[in-house]
């Protein structure tokens, strides 16, 4: 099982991307993917369901860098070290 980071890092690293999906996720905000990814799913069908992980997190509160927590935990806008799903 790989962790946040390490999802992050090889999808970076594969497709020299700037940052990952996580990454991205965070940054952009879960509640924006989840509202998108709801449309599409309402427009396009089954392929574009929301991850029920999505779900969780978006109704918990964890919403990414605006709200200091998504899949990373930030602190004064900077995402904290270790803080990633999956760490023990």
């Amino acid at each position: 099982v790989a962790s946040a980071e390490d999802i992050d890092a090889a999808l970076r690293g594969a497709f020299n991307h700037p940052m990952g999906p996580l990454e991205l996720g965070d940054l952009t905000g879960w509640d924006t993917r989840l509202a998108v990814l709801q449309y599409l799913h309402q427009t396009l069908g089954e392929k574009f369901r929301p991850c029920p992980l999505i779900l969780k997190m978006v109704k918990a509160g964890h919403l990414g860098r605006k709200s200091g927590r998504g899949v990373y935990d930030y602190r004064d806008g900077q995402r904290v070290p270790g803080s990633g799903m999956g760490r023990k």
